[in-house]
């Protein structure tokens, strides 16, 4: 704890310049080419060392991707596995990792049960997003827990690129199949001194049957959902969301932001199969300078988590799970080349449930600090972190990044970078039930890991490409046992090239990406050699659009590789190629139409064994946006 005391008494001592004024969300370009996840600090995009995927506002709307599992699906280094249709759980494998090894940031505020330790990236509104940052490669020198694969920020729509002043409304509705309904309505706004936005949506579908399980006392043995349970499973969401900001005539700068999200989703099981979901995140920050050159950010925010299950309308069992979140950074410019950055984190987490959990609360402290420096061609960014965790003591984590110029258009990267992850409250306090195998373990350690990574990205005048090399080693890896039961795995190494490229031909829009990887079981036993479970050892996806004046049309190519649903890899679940297409028409000034034709050929396939995915599917959306 000294180091601890020591730190805070620095920050508070600190007279030092800032790196770079806090971004003015109010001007008309807004956040457009600055990234601020992979340092915590605004950064243009193109200095940013790290492998780094971007996903705008445009991007949605011209895919019409209908739901953040989608989008984060075909991003560059990120596997996604889902048990059924809308609404169901989705694991997101970042370069290998686990599910719970990404941290999810909604503004800046960590977002996820602290039971499960998973986001509910399937009950974000994809509607309410104005922009999607994705860093890849560990973080948890600056964010601490959670962060070995990697960091995804969602930023809700703020108002700070509308164009023009005043209210801005916009509305969406849609429909399609598996009796599929969705709509928005909002408005936004900018002045010279602040910037908002409000909206509503809605999602209704009846989906379709999420498993084909095998009950216990099966032929086989049980497997999947355990249930045989041929209905539709249904999902409905409402959502609504604020994000505003005012700057005051001392430069202050204030932030707030409100989103919840209601869902009633159901699926197959035999403990529950129907759930009452409710997502809220939240938060306040203040900006501003202590001096010319050092500004000064506090931010507070809660992720709340709140689940009630019932079987077949009786009541199961319910989950709240809150998270609350204290920041405090301090941004310092030493001169135009080189950066300070400090900080203090607190998290509290807590758990509450009809289930009795063992323990149901814990905090982690945390300090960091990272160093930005250019010299010429040559740039550097060291960062080092050290968290206080209530139940598994301190840990200490760092990275340390060189880029060279090669030229004007091409930069060469190497980077080495340590994280931890603590287990949740599920995998270590879950009660057991009479006749079951235990579905937790108190004795879990920590879970550590090394990266190593090479990359190069290009500028050139036509368009952007990067390539990327890694090697992860995770030590202690939770994973649950052939009953169910979390067990650390000794050693794990996560091996992987990633690339990506767009561009930009005159009416023509074009990016792609690819992903090799070997996630390998290096434990001493039976599972020694084998791939990791649900993640394929490729990926692929094309995107193609082209702009036809008033018209529109555009096509994407998916493909995955096969993979293993379980340890023993016993269970292999078959390569899959989608491919979808889409059009739009502007029929009246700042009114478009758009369809969307999904999984073209109808490919029948998982990424969860016994968990069924969606069929050929057909979509309109009418949209109106000044």
């Amino acid at each position: 704890m000294k180091f601890f005391v020591f730190t805070g008494a620095l920050l508070s001592s600190a007279s030092f310049g800032l790196h770079a004024a806090p971004i003015d969300a109010a001007s008309p370009q807004g956040l457009d080419g600055i990234v601020v996840t992979a340092t915590r600090t605004p950064l243009a995009r193109s200095n940013t060392l790290a492998a780094t995927t971007v996903i705008t506002r445009e991007q949605i709307e011209r895919t019409q991707a209908r739901s953040v599992t989608e989008l984060l699906a075909r991003a560059p280094g990120i596997d996604v596995a889902s048990s059924g249709g809308p609404g169901k759980l989705t694991s997101i494998f970042m370069r290998g990792t686990e599910s719970d090894h990404v941290l999810v940031l909604v503004d800046g505020v960590r977002y996820g049960s602290a039971t499960s330790g998973i986001p509910a990236i399937q009950d974000l509104p994809v509607g309410q997003i104005e922009r999607i940052e994705i860093v890849r490669g560990p973080r948890s020198s600056l964010y601490g827990s959670d962060a070995i694969g990697g960091v995804i920020q969602i930023f809700t729509r703020d108002g700070s690129n509308v164009a023009g002043s005043g209210p801005q409304p916009y509305f969406s509705a849609g429909a399609g199949t598996y009796h599929s309904y969705d709509g928005q309505a909002g408005v936004s706004g900018r002045t010279e001194r602040g910037h908002y936005n409000l909206s509503i949506s809605g999602e209704n579908t009846d989906g379709f049957d999420s498993c084909s399980g095998r009950p216990f006392g099966a032929p086989g043995g049980g497997a999947g959902c355990f249930a045989d349970q041929a209905d539709e499973d249904g999902y409905a969401r409402a959502a609504g969301s604020f994000n505003g900001g005012y700057r005051f005539d001392n430069g202050l700068t204030v932030n707030g932001h409100y989103l919840r999200a209601d869902a009633d989703n159901e699926y197959d099981g035999t403990t529950a199969n129907q759930s009452d979901i409710i997502q809220e995140v939240y938060g306040v920050s203040l900006a501003g300078r202590l001096a010319d050159p050092w500004t000064t950010t506090l931010e507070l925010g809660r992720s709340r988590d709140s689940t009630d299950d019932t079987l077949n309308g009786t009541f199961a069992s319910d989950f709240e799970t809150v998270r609350d979140t204290v920041s405090l950074q301090n941004d310092i410019v030493l001169d135009a080349h080189n950066t300070v950055v400090l900080g203090l984190d607190y998290r509290r987490e807590e758990v509450a449930s009809s289930l009795v959990f063992e323990q149901t609360k814990r905090d982690n402290k945390g300090v960091f600090g990272q160093y930005l420096g250019d010299y010429g061609r040559h740039h550097v960014q060291f960062a080092a972190r050290g968290d206080d965790n209530e139940q598994f003591g301190e840990h200490a984590t760092g990275s340390a990044t060189y880029g060279f110029d090669l030229s004007d258009v091409y930069t060469a990267t190497a980077s080495f970078g340590t994280a931890f992850k603590a287990p949740t409250f599920n995998e270590l306090y879950y009660p057991s039930f009479p006749g079951f195998a235990p579905s937790s373990n108190p004795d879990l350690d920590p879970e550590e890991s090394k990266s190593y990574e090479l990359g190069l990205q290009a500028t050139p005048d036509w368009g952007q490409w990067s390539l990327h090399a890694y090697e992860t080693r995770v030590d202690d890896l939770v994973a649950l046992d052939a009953v169910f039961t979390p067990q650390n795995i000794s050693e794990t190494r996560l091996r992987g090239v990633e690339g990506d490229i767009a561009t930009q031909l005159g009416a023509w829009t074009i990016s792609a990406n690819a992903n090799w990887l070997d996630a390998e079981n290096r434990a001493d036993g039976p599972n020694r050699g084998n791939d990791l479970p649900r993640r394929p050892g490729y990926s692929a996806q094309l995107d193609v659009d082209r702009a036809l004046g008033a018209f529109s049309a555009g096509a994407s190519l998916f493909a995955a590789g096969s993979r293993y649903d379980d340890l023993a890899n016993t269970r292999r679940l078959d390569s899959y190629q989608l491919v979808d297409l889409r059009g739009g028409v502007e029929f009246a000034p700042d009114w478009l139409a758009q369809v969307r034709l999904s999984n073209l050929f109808d490919e029948d396939y998982e990424t969860v064994a016994f968990y069924n995915q969606p069929g050929r599917s057909v979509y309109l959306t009418l949209r109106y946006q000044p």
